[in-house]
């Protein structure tokens, strides 16, 4: 490795602003390689963390058998109270069959009251994401649960329709903590695995909506064996889901923590961690046309989910003549499903990042809605039971796969707005089933099964929001990445910040991940980082081994593998020139001016020291690509 003692911070071997570098004055403390307290670097020590992390503390792994704090019990807790909170949410829809019995409902009620369960999240997704980012997921989550569980207990004193509404209703609003599960799980793990990490807690969540189809009844049941009247016995067994919600808050509030480093806070006391100027937050959220597009994808993948937890128990009672406990098994399956489905989306998603990059995650959200529309279709066409069901379960599949995917790029949309964007897009996939529902099954406008091939075809339809979503230094499904020096991750995320706030250096905080994020450019990437590796290790060894190791002793493989190392490092000095000349031209040539007013130019940096020149010139012609990845972006490793 060169040397670069003498080389001013943000600035390459050549004096240059590293691409990485873009933005930064060299008086923050942001590379990957920044040394700990202990006088470690991240990457060769877990700094005391039970997995191995990145340079933002992100674990670069999943210890699913692990507690331990803090990255693998916010992932276990978070799904957890995910989970309580579906459990309460749709508790009632398997004992409809006696609850409208009892309390005098027609269709209309019913459908009314379905709505109301998956409207009022709608608002509490969207508060949600704002308080994550200001107060921290850990009390987001506990809040919501304490608040929405006297809702629960009040299911057993309800006496009317209005009464039933209305609890469904203040009930739903603990779906508001998928926002914060979310949210945890971008913030605790690394970018190579946050699609796994958020489809797992959100799925294994969501699964909580599928086995209160089959829990509930069973509960009703040994109530009704032991002797309690079924007017009474639907009633007891609203107290199992309030207690579940109670007693998840408490283990977040009391076993957890908002961040690898500690808790809002703390870490705002010691100055780690600056508060954020909410509404500047909210609007570099809501601004993004890449949220809304998210949105409308969510809205018919998890918005049909809970649209399903919601209509499929009656769908088999009624059409398929079953008893109750029947109906509510095959219902369950939609939902238990997610236990390996919505992980499944966020594992395709992260494969295709590592192969294609963000043009493989938008592809395989695409196709798998695609798919899941296509069996949506086939399942409102099937008329006896067997059939049925295995085209359920098909397409319940492809309907969590898509939902997984779809927060495995969610993440990268905004880094300063995070919590606004997964707000808006949960609440997108509740606004969804509130729509859809509203339309298709209340009042039975058209038959049940009518409805749900044409949602099917509605889904399909949906599907097309995913073409417009373009990154500049990532492409889109149909178009490459823009290909001008300026088009790269740290451009694209300090862009959230305005002049001003560039000028106090707030925009720092964002280029560690912004180095991390560079893992979406694709497979391509890594190779070069493995081959630039090799070209630079002492002659006779690694790239001797390479050939050696080439089938038959390939010397044209090692040769091509070479001069694709020749053309990134013709590519960064094309990159340096073009940079030069910008600088060149700008008033004073100074970067500042040339970036449109990033901070970190030669002006705000003091400028290069005499011996910062000399040791410049003795390192030039080395590859600053290689040193530029070695000081900022180590964590990207080969696949």
């Amino acid at each position: 490795m060169a040397d670069v003692t003498g080389v001013a911070i943000g600035r390459d071997s050549t004096g240059d602003p590293g691409d990485s570098m873009r933005g930064v004055t060299g008086r923050e403390p942001v590379m990957a390689m920044a040394m700990t307290k202990r006088g470690t670097s991240y990457e060769s020590s877990s700094s005391g963390f039970d997995l191995p992390v990145d340079s933002e503390h992100k674990a670069r792994r999943i210890k699913l058998l692990s507690v331990a704090k803090p990255h693998m019990r916010a992932f276990h807790l978070s799904w957890f109270s995910f989970f309580c909170s579906q459990f309460a949410t749709f508790a009632a829809t398997p004992l409809i069959p006696i609850i409208r019995d009892n309390l005098d409902m027609d269709s209309k009620d019913l459908g009314n009251a379905a709505v109301a369960s998956v409207t009022g999240t709608i608002f509490a997704r969207l508060l949600m994401g704002s308080l994550c980012d200001s107060i921290g997921p850990r009390f987001g989550h506990a809040f919501l649960m304490l608040l929405t569980a006297p809702a629960t207990f009040s299911m057993a004193a309800v006496d009317n329709a209005t009464g039933f509404i209305i609890c469904r209703m203040c009930i739903g609003f603990s779906l508001g903590v998928f926002v914060a599960t979310q949210f945890w799980a971008s913030v605790m793990f690394n970018g190579k695995i946050v699609g796994v990490a958020c489809g797992a807690t959100a799925g294994w969540g969501n699964s909580g909506g599928g086995l209160t189809q089959f829990i509930m009844p069973l509960i009703f049941a040994l109530f009704s064996m032991a002797g309690a009247p079924d007017f009474a016995a639907w009633r007891y067994v609203f107290f199992v889901p309030g207690v579940l919600q109670v007693f998840a808050a408490y283990l977040i509030l009391e076993f957890s923590q908002d961040l690898p480093d500690g808790q809002y806070a703390q870490l705002r006391k010691t100055g780690q961690k600056v508060k954020e100027k909410g509404h500047r937050v909210l609007i570099t959220g809501l601004s993004n046309y890449r949220t809304w597009c998210l949105v409308a994808t969510y809205a018919f993948s998890f918005g049909i989910e809970l649209t399903m937890n919601n209509i499929l128990s009656p769908y088999f009672f009624d059409r398929f003549n079953l008893d109750i406990t029947s109906a509510g098994m095959l219902a369950s399956i939609f939902g238990i499903i997610n236990i390996y489905a919505r992980a499944g989306g966020g594992i395709f998603s992260d494969m295709a990042a590592r192969r294609w990059g963000m043009r493989g995650r938008l592809w395989t959200l695409f196709v798998l809605m695609m798919v899941q529309g296509v069996f949506m279709i086939l399942f409102g066409r099937m008329s006896s039971l067997t059939p049925a069901v295995i085209v359920m379960v098909v397409f319940a599949s492809f309907s969590e796969f898509a939902s997984g995917s779809t927060f495995g790029i969610v993440p990268y949309i905004s880094r300063r707005g995070l919590g606004i964007v997964s707000g808006c897009v949960g609440a997108g996939g509740n606004a969804g089933s509130a729509i859809v529902q509203a339309i298709f099954f209340t009042n039975n406008p058209v038959p049940t099964q009518d409805g749900i091939s044409i949602v099917g075809i509605v889904v399909m339809v949906a599907a097309l929001f995913v073409l417009p979503i373009y990154f500049p230094q990532w492409g889109s499904m149909l178009f490459p990445a823009d290909r001008r020096p300026t088009s790269t991750e740290e451009e694209y995320y300090a862009g959230e910040y305005s002049a001003d706030e560039r000028s106090q250096h707030l925009h720092a905080r964002v280029l560690p991940f912004a180095a991390n994020a560079r893992s979406e450019r694709g497979s391509s990437f890594n190779d070069l980082l493995a081959l630039e590796k090799d070209a630079s290790a002492p002659a006779g060894s690694n790239q001797e081994v390479r050939r050696g190791d080439a089938p038959g002793g390939d010397v044209d493989a090692a040769s091509k593998g070479l001069g694709a190392l020749e053309m990134v490092r013709e590519e960064a000095e094309s990159r340096r020139s073009s940079f030069a000349v910008e600088r060149a031209e700008a008033p004073g040539g100074s970067e500042a001016g040339a970036r449109g007013g990033f901070s970190g130019g030669s002006k705000a940096s003091g400028g290069l020291s005499p011996a910062a020149n000399n040791e410049s010139e003795q390192v030039h012609g080395r590859s600053d690509f290689a040193e530029e990845l070695r000081r900022h972006s180590l964590e990207i490793s080969p696949t």
